[in-house]
């Protein structure tokens, strides 16, 4: 039930935020010590996956979007192949440490320095002045870096997506919103798809097929919320969230 709700209440505010959702069910069920690490990162990933996949279906079949489709389908598919990277690194990090929980820290660590640096941006972003690249092969480069961190840290997008379409393609907070869960369905497909290849371990089945339920409720009540919202007011939420997530963050680098 724990799982569940988690995994509604993020994906909910991570549709309205676009920011996934597994920045929030990772470091929130990893401080309950429920699952080892990888299964955590690998069950956290599929309700996020879910959940992006909602919304990424549900705005091309209503046929609303806000973003250039050029430059966010090659930050998407930028995105899918630094996700099989930072899956890689994730793997390697694993080998490294005999205790898991030691991987947990390196990420809670990776996690707490993106929050705040997200934070900050966020807070004072009215005063900074933004690009707008058109290159596509810039754009796949730093869809590459999203994926890369957003596997890794087993966040599934995260707040740093947002930074990136707010600095380097000044979108307005919804078409950031939109292009950050366009990007992380397709990073979160190809993490996932080579995760399972390589095999996903002790796996709670009937959990991990509830999370995603979560996931994709949290996907159709974000989405409906999202659209009532102003960008001034996604954007307080989001800086509410990114306090409560820093907090979450150095309770579990202890």
């Amino acid at each position: 039930m724990l799982c569940i709700l988690v995994c509604f209440f993020a994906s909910t505010v991570g549709a309205v935020c676009g920011i996934g959702g597994g920045i929030i069910i990772k470091p929130v069920l990893e401080t309950f010590r429920i699952l080892e690490v990888p299964a955590l990162q690998f069950m956290s990933g599929c309700a996020v996956w879910s959940m992006s996949a909602y919304s990424v279906i549900k705005s091309r079949v209503s046929k609303e979007t806000r973003a250039e489709p050029g430059s966010r389908t090659m930050l998407a598919l930028g995105a899918a192949m630094g996700g099989a990277v930072g899956r890689k690194l994730f793997a390697i990090a694993l080998q490294m440490y005999e205790n898991s929980g030691q991987v947990g820290r390196i990420q809670a660590g990776g996690l707490l320095i993106i929050t705040v640096g997200t934070l900050l941006y966020t807070l004072y972003k009215e005063r900074i002045r933004t690009i707008h690249i058109v290159n596509y092969g810039v754009c796949v480069l730093i869809g590459g870096i999203l994926g890369m961190l957003s596997a890794f840290l087993g966040i599934g997008g995260g707040p740093v997506n947002l930074v990136v379409l707010f600095f380097f393609f000044s979108m307005s907070t919804k078409a950031a919103v939109e292009s950050s869960l366009y990007i992380i369905f397709f990073s979160q497909s190809i993490s996932l798809f080579l995760t399972i290849l390589s095999g996903v371990g002790n796996v709670d089945f009937l959990m991990l097929i509830l999370m995603c339920g979560g996931g994709i409720a949290g996907g159709i009540c974000g989405r409906s919320l999202n659209k009532k919202m102003s960008d001034k007011t996604v954007d307080r939420l989001f800086i509410v969230l990114m306090v409560m997530l820093i907090g979450i963050c150095i309770y579990n680098l202890k």
